[in-house]
């Protein structure tokens, strides 16, 4: 297993950082919040993303991909998580974007894989039902109806489902397994054909959704179930939110570290009884707890990354591994960049707030950390 970065891995680490200092930093995110846009991310960010590669970097290149692995866009994660930079990456590529690569047959990718890695449709997984991160717990119901399929039932936070174009829900069939269906969807609360998409209202004013499906008619050729692929939709389904979970847990270390760094440098320049508060003694132990903290989260992102590009047995583990971590260290550092801040910490013009918002999000979305260390303890054995 090897943590190090290749040389298209770097060069697209290196383009990311640059792209997103310049186009997508922190004051984007507030003028976005500000302006309430209904996608909570700017389109024509989104469009150049997609010309520079982002939505092909993890596909095969038979698939009209790039192939430069998860190493390579972790690194991207990381510092959309620095600059918390709002981009649909890791609903429409991830986790839709895997989905499509291990469910469709050949004529569903061939019908839909291009014009998602081209942006053409923008995709968005519908899998939870309840308020907690639950994939096993499917009550949407998916009934025979002649050559095609009726879907009723509901699913909440739908991340970027706002303006997406396709929907993938996850469905219970008859036979009480398991089904996955692209669902065409249209605009923020127009309701067509019985499908229904409205905006959840999010700390971080990211795009959320409320999906309510009554009766909606989609055809066969609408459910992706490849015969050719030996995996059960259950096995592809865990290993696209794997994949997921391993990306929010490094956007949450490019996160965690520049708030660190911010406090750092506050402590560095806020005076108090004539000298730098980070020369106090106890704020200096906390720092350092801090950092080890980081590190540590550093190596499991690392090697849960690695782990996806080499195909690892134990990836499961590794991905629930770093984002436990993730999470624990986003309420701890966040909460302590804001006690070591005093007053400035809490007031809206400060853009530590955004950064807390944000990291609350990354905490609860696809597991929190008892959600993870209850998976990692069960996948051994205990």
């Amino acid at each position: 297993m090897t943590f190090l970065l290749n040389d298209e891995q770097r060069m697209l680490r290196d383009s990311a950082a640059d792209f997103l200092q310049g186009q997508a930093p922190v004051a984007l995110q507030r003028k976005l919040r500000d302006e309430q846009v209904p996608a909570g991310f700017d389109s024509g960010v989104w469009q150049q993303a997609i010309d520079l590669g982002w939505t092909a970097a993890i596909f095969p290149e038979q698939h009209g991909g790039l192939e430069i692995g998860y190493q390579g866009i972790g690194a991207v994660f990381g510092l959309m998580g620095k600059h918390l930079s709002a981009l649909p990456l890791l609903s429409h590529v991830v986790l839709c974007g895997e989905l499509l690569l291990r469910t469709g047959d050949a004529a569903q990718l061939q019908r839909w894989l291009p014009a998602l890695i081209a942006g053409e449709e923008r995709f968005a997984l519908a899998v939870d039902e309840t308020g907690r991160h639950a994939p096993q717990r499917i009550a949407t119901r998916a009934r025979r109806d002649g050559d095609g399929w009726v879907l009723d039932g509901e699913k909440w936070f739908v991340v970027d489902g706002v303006g997406a174009s396709q929907l993938l829900v996850v469905a219970r069939l008859e036979d009480q397994s398991a089904g996955l269906f692209v669902v065409p969807c249209q605009m923020e609360g127009l309701q067509t054909s019985g499908l229904q998409v409205s905006a959840l209202q999010m700390v971080d004013s990211r795009n959320s959704a409320h999906v309510l499906l009554q009766g909606v008619r989609l055809d066969n050729a609408q459910r992706l179930t490849a015969s050719d692929v030996p995996t059960a939709l259950g096995a592809a389904l865990e290993a696209a939110l794997d994949r997921a979970r391993v990306c929010l847990a490094a956007e949450a270390l490019g996160l965690t570290r520049e708030a660190f760094e911010r406090t750092v440098a506050y402590l560095k320049e806020r005076i108090q009884f004539d000298v730098p508060i980070g020369s106090f003694q106890a704020l200096q132990h906390r720092a350092a707890r801090l950092y080890v903290d980081l590190e540590l989260l550093e190596s499991c992102v690392s090697a849960a990354l690695s782990a996806i590009d080499q195909d690892a047995p134990d990836l499961p583990l590794l991905a629930s591994l770093a984002k436990a971590r993730a999470s624990d260290l986003c309420e701890k550092l966040l909460n302590e960049a804001v006690q070591m801040h005093g007053g400035i910490g809490v007031t809206d013009e400060f853009d530590l707030g955004l950064f807390v918002k944000r990291a609350r999000m990354i905490q609860h979305s696809l597991g929190d950390g008892l959600f993870h260390r209850n998976r990692y303890a069960a996948l051994k054995g205990y």
